[in-house]
């Protein structure tokens, strides 16, 4: 049912969420894009990660979240998150008619359009590669480029901790990856967790090419937010701020921490 979410407001902030520190990554996109604007992050690392949640579960807690964002005045949401996206974002846009929702989905299209020699390989949740919308995707754009489907069960999860370049990051990317070593050249990076360990999947897979969708959303967000005349403007000194459902210094900290890595 259609909710009416105030009427968004050019003053207003711009919601980011994921599951937990994923989304960050999108967020660096999104700062690059719209420096002008002001950006207020959710990471429910409490419920991280949602890719090993039910449905049901993704999509009670991400609308827990964006109704909270609506009512505290944001101007639009940014679901920063494969799995929620796939999950929770038609219901989301029916419901709030009126407000810009932008969510992220896997890279395949321009993997496939970059051409290569080998294979592309999707890494991404169960619950993401199972879900119609990635079904859709790979249903169209699969026939230009043999595909191959990675089901990355706890790498989200231990990205979450830190400490990326502990030899368990390596151990866990080899037994995921390690089959497809000199077979794939292009690696959708259909998590948006993944970004952050680039190099240590370069290191398992060798020289491949990384597509992932954060770009791409920082810019529909801009095409939405020009549209509807919701830019702020370039006078604004743009900022941004972190909030965690595990409220404590520690884990914002984390969060400032992976805003500052390269992805």
């Amino acid at each position: 049912m259609e909710m009416e979410a105030a009427h968004p407001q050019a003053d207003g902030f711009v919601g980011v969420f994921d599951s937990g520190v994923g989304g960050v990554s999108v967020l660096q996109h999104l700062v690059r894009e719209l420096p002008h604007e002001d950006f207020h992050y959710f990471g429910d690392s409490a419920h991280a990660p949602y890719g090993e949640r039910s449905v049901e579960e993704v999509c009670e807690l991400t609308d827990a979240i964006v109704d909270r964002m609506v009512t505290d005045g944001a101007k639009a949401i940014v679901i920063a998150c494969n799995t929620a996206t796939s999950a929770a974002a038609p219901e989301l846009r029916e419901r709030y008619a009126n407000l810009p929702i932008v969510g992220v989905e896997p890279a395949l299209k321009p993997a496939v359009l970059a051409g290569g020699e080998g294979d592309i390989l999707v890494m991404g949740t169960e619950i993401t590669l199972r879900l119609e919308k990635f079904q859709k995707l790979e249903e169209r754009w699969a026939s230009g480029a043999p595909v191959r489907a990675v089901a990355c069960v706890g790498l989200a999860g231990r990205i979450e901790h830190g400490n990326l370049d502990d030899a368990d990051v390596h151990e866990l990317l080899e037994h995921l990856l390690g089959a497809h070593r000199g077979e794939v050249d292009r690696v959708v990076l259909g998590c948006t967790h993944y970004p952050f360990v680039r190099s240590q999947i370069a290191d398992v897979l060798g020289d491949v090419r990384f597509f992932d969708g954060g770009a791409g959303t920082a810019r529909q967000l801009r095409r939405l937010l020009d549209q509807r005349e919701l830019l702020r403007d370039e006078t604004h000194v743009g900022e941004v701020s972190f909030a965690s459902s595990i409220d404590s210094p520690e884990e914002l900290e984390l969060y400032r921490w992976f805003f500052t890595q390269p992805c």
